[in-house]
């Protein structure tokens, strides 16, 4: 609000509570003026306060006569006691219990918010989850020496540029699932991708899903889905964790750590995916990469 709104609101109070006010502004600066002025002052601020806001606070107390001062409201007090005669109390409300019929009162223990604890023993565990080919799982910063057990696995072979690689091992794998639906056979692994030739263009691969061996006893499911055997004997384990696409920067790794150990490698290498493969970006890809020495 600005200094004129505010001389405004200044002008338009009554006479009585401007006096007042200017005798409060010289109390605070005048200290020869007494005590009974201040009280005069106050009092006349209140009347002024009360005649122009009286009918929205009630009605006024009542005066006592001749005198601008309220009349005080008299005080009950109890007598006094006589002497030596000890208080009397009174006693104070008490609550009776319900005595009803019928009706007995008892107080439940109260239920604990918490929730119980399931023993790990009996805790949930995914149903169907199919094994890797070696039981230990890897580490992304470590690398380990197994020996890969072959298994009797569902195969289909192909081609693909390094663009297409991971659509068309998708396609590959569904199509080798579908396929052992069809026959009523159940996968006994991981799925898993043998790379036997690579070059700048693209690679050539078998796609693989283990079965049991008494799944292969039959002739092959389809005219391009067989039978055959997964890859057996000593490997290097590395693991990839992470997209697709970014893939390679594992491979430099491989490529540096048997550089390091002077360690000549076959041109073959296997990818098992422990997890489905969704989508390239999938950040929680995990793959297992074995690296057999020749």
């Amino acid at each position: 609000m600005g200094e004129n709104g505010r001389k405004r609101e200044w002008g338009a109070r009554p006479t009585s509570l401007r006096l007042a006010t200017e005798l409060m502004v010289r109390l605070s600066v005048d200290p020869m003026i007494r005590w009974p002025s201040m009280r005069r002052a106050v009092l006349i601020i209140g009347l002024s306060f009360g005649l122009s806001c009286g009918p929205a606070l009630g009605p006024a107390p009542s005066m006592a006569q001749g005198t601008g001062v309220p009349r005080a409201a008299p005080v009950e007090t109890a007598p006094l006691p006589a002497p030596g005669a000890s208080p009397q109390v009174a006693p104070g409300p008490t609550r009776q219990p319900d005595s009803g019929p019928g009706v007995t009162l008892t107080q439940e223990p109260p239920a604990s918010s918490a929730p119980s604890a399931t023993p790990r023993s009996q805790a949930a565990t995914p149903g169907g989850a199919r094994p890797t080919l070696v039981p230990s799982p890897g580490d992304p910063l470590d690398v380990t020496e197994v020996t890969l057990p072959g298994k009797p696995a569902a195969v289909l072979p192909g081609t693909s540029s390094w663009d297409e690689g991971f659509d068309d091992l998708k396609k590959a794998f569904e199509q080798i699932e579908g396929e052992l639906a069809k026959a009523g056979i159940r996968p006994a692994g991981r799925p898993l991708t043998v790379f036997l030739e690579t070059d700048d263009m693209g690679f050539r691969y078998e796609a693989m899903v283990p079965v049991d061996a008494a799944a292969t006893n039959r002739p092959n499911l389809s005219a391009e889905v067989g039978f055959g055997r997964t890859p057996e004997g000593k490997a290097y384990h590395f693991v990839h964790k992470g997209p697709y696409e970014n893939i390679d920067s594992t491979y430099e790794t491989i490529t540096a750590y048997l550089d390091a150990k002077g360690i000549v490698a076959k041109d073959v290498f296997i990818e098992e995916y422990v997890t489905d493969l969704t989508d390239r970006t999938d950040d929680a890809l995990e793959i297992n990469i074995f690296v057999q020495p020749r």
